[in-house]
Formats: structure tokens, sequence, C-alpha cells
């Protein structure tokens, strides 16, 4: 699990193609890798990477067939920059929000502008996750815990302040580059409430899923 408070910006020092499958070399610079060890989750860009070798300045994982094909890393190249925040801990500061690091889909940016001195962008989502992007809704952008500022279908925007922009890879990001995206955990549990139904044939369906948001909690 993850906040989406980036800790450092890292660079892509090797691409090893390995059949469908992804073997990277991630350069941290000034992440505090002392604590890390072998099997633990860094997100790279927003996808939860696991540790198959530390080194002294960064560490090794693996990107499997499936995820290099939801995510940007089958376009990436060496000496690409990427965002990077080791998993939470239990006295960790939930400074963003809850991030699995399981990128949904790929994003388009289609707009950038200044606002003041912040940055506002509009991008495009894959049409089956916008129904997941709340106005004022929390989104994960390339591992950043962000903001929803507006919606239009599939279209949203986002500002970028200055202090984010600085810390991250984001301040680069131009009209067409490509982004994952990562939408509200929240969101996607509570459709699945919702939609689920595990009921007795003469159950009408309305108090199925009544039941269940009882049980959750969700109603009091």
């Amino acid at each position: 699990m993850f906040t989406g408070i980036i800790e450092s910006v890292g660079t892509l020092r090797k691409i090893q193609r390995l059949g469908d499958d992804i073997r990277l070399t991630v350069a941290s610079h000034k992440l505090d890798l002392s604590d890390v060890r072998l099997g633990d989750s860094i997100a790279t860009n927003g996808v939860c990477l696991t540790v198959v070798e530390c080194l002294c300045d960064g560490y090794v994982a693996d990107i499997s067939a499936e995820t290099v094909g939801l995510t940007g890393f089958a376009h990436y190249q060496v000496g690409t920059k990427v965002n990077l925040e080791k998993a939470v801990t239990p006295t960790t500061r939930l400074g963003g929000h809850m991030v699995s690091g399981h990128v949904d889909g790929v994003a388009s940016v289609v707009d950038r502008q200044f606002r003041g001195k912040a940055i506002e962008f509009w991008l495009t989502a894959p049409v089956e996750l916008a129904k997941y992007i709340a106005h004022k809704g929390s989104i994960t952008i390339d591992g950043v815990s962000l903001t929803v500022n507006d919606v239009q279908d599939n279209r949203f925007r986002l500002t970028i302040v200055p202090h984010t922009a600085g810390e991250t890879t984001l301040e680069s990001l131009k009209a067409g580059d490509k982004v994952n995206i990562e939408v509200d955990l929240i969101a996607r549990h509570l459709e699945r409430l919702m939609t689920y139904s595990n009921k007795e044939p003469s159950q009408p369906e309305s108090n199925v899923t009544m039941d269940l948001l009882a049980r959750s909690g969700f109603l009091r």
C-alpha cells in the first residue's frame, strides 16, 4: 500500500526484455534504501514493483507481461525518469490517499497551461475508467496522489502546485504524453458491492444490495 506522496525521482538505468516480461534496473538517487529488503515493494511511476535485487544506489525489479500491457512501461526507455515511493509502514503519515500500485490504465495529456504559478493539465482517460473519476475525488498519476478539479465525460483536469511539480516528473509532462493512472480504490469496491449478486432466486436484487451495504457499515 502507498500514499501517492513521492519520495524521490529515479532513472531507468537498464531495461532487459525477457520474452514478454521486463526486468528493470532503477537508479534511485536520493531515495533512502537502507531499510529495503528483497521482496519489498516500491511504487515506480505508480506501479507496485517487487525488489528482486538490492543495489547500493538502486534496485532491480521484474514486470510481468500483463503489467507491461496496462502501463506506460511498454514505451519507457533507458534514461526515463520515474516517480518513486516505498510502501507505507504503520507509522507512515497518510498524506495522500490509499494507493495500491495496481495501475488501471494509461491516460493522455491533451493540454497544459499555467494558472498563476501552478500547472493545469487536461487529460483523457480510457472510457471504461471515466465512471471512477469524480470531481474533487482522488486519482493517482504516475504514482502521484492528486485531486480532480473538473470532469467532462472521460476528460479531467488537474492542477499541479509548484512543490509537487518540482518534486516529481509531472513538471516535464506535455500534450501527447502518456501517464499511468490508478482510480480511487473506494470507488472500485463500492461498484463491486453494488453490482455483485449472491442471492436466492426469489430474493429481489435491491434487497441484496441494501443488505450488503448495511453489513458493510455504509447504512447506519
